[in-house]
């Protein structure tokens, strides 16, 4: 996993001529490039007993792609002069966003056999810091291929076509979980999303096939109380919350039978109560 040697073909990383990248894996092709000045941190966990190891870089490219993530020093050194790992081992990821600073990428490493970290460190904490941003990206990006890269694997093992991670058929070794497996079959691209066809509509318009008669006027209605109303007018009133027209209903201006007479009785009533009261 690490180029601690100076010679290119015994790199697990295999650099380009011109020093500025590296040759890619069959079927393999970058999904992500981080800006310059992202650093590395390789590092035993805080937890973990014994001889700690750690490796650090001050600025670098970090590269992903449907594979592996691969990380490349601006300034290589003798201890570190680029480093890759396989996506499917790498877990516990996650993005730390500090109040102040840059954001960090956390993640726990199961190293490889022959990989340059010594085999003593059963896991590897790795931490990216994207000083010039880019966490989130790559973050998302990561999750997305690991996602379709298991369900890969899984697939394979249910169809019998993979059992284990290769090492007893002599292709995996323990060292790659996707050996066998096929990328081209693996699809990496977002579903588009769904656009409604030109010309359709979602919803469907109704057309009534019944005649439709036209309105004609009907004669009015004249009720117990004398007063004429247009049979528009009843259908309002007999539906709520429609109230009449105020200009078909006029208050009487005679008063009613024997209005005459009840005042006339209410009156003689009153002056008899009067002259019964003792003075």
């Amino acid at each position: 996993m690490l180029k601690r040697l100076r010679s290119r073909a015994t790199s697990w990383v295999m650099l380009s001529t011109d020093g500025q990248g590296f040759i890619p894996l069959n079927q393999e092709r970058v999904l992500y490039t981080s800006p310059p000045r992202t650093t590395l941190v390789l590092q035993t966990p805080n937890t973990y007993p014994g001889k700690s190891f750690g490796i650090n870089s001050s600025a670098g490219c970090v590269y992903l792609t449907n594979q592996r993530m691969v990380y490349l020093p601006a300034s290589p050194t003798t201890s570190l002069q680029s480093f890759q790992a396989p996506i499917l081992n790498l877990h516990d990821s996650h993005v730390s966003a500090p109040f102040f600073g840059p954001n960090v990428w956390t993640a726990v490493l199961q190293p490889v056999p022959g990989g340059g970290i010594p085999p003593t460190h059963a896991v590897i904490e790795i931490k990216m810091t994207f000083k010039e941003g880019g966490a989130f990206d790559f973050h998302s990006n990561f999750e997305r291929v690991k996602e379709r890269l298991q369900q890969a694997v899984e697939t394979a093992r249910e169809s019998g076509h993979m059992a284990g991670d290769g090492t007893d058929r002599g292709i995996g070794g323990g060292h790659d979980p996707l050996a066998g497996i096929s990328m081209a079959a693996v699809h990496l691209d977002e579903l588009p999303a769904y656009e409604e066809a030109a010309g359709t509509s979602s919803v469907p318009t109704l057309i009534s096939t019944s005649p439709i008669s036209p309105t004609t006027p009907s004669a009015p209605t004249i009720r117990d109380s004398g007063i004429v109303v247009s049979s528009d007018d009843e259908r309002s009133a007999k539906s709520p919350g429609r109230p009449l027209h105020s200009e078909t209903v006029s208050p009487p201006t005679e008063p009613p039978p024997g209005y005459e007479e009840v005042q006339r009785d209410s009156v003689a009533h009153e002056l008899e109560q009067r002259l019964r009261r003792p003075q």
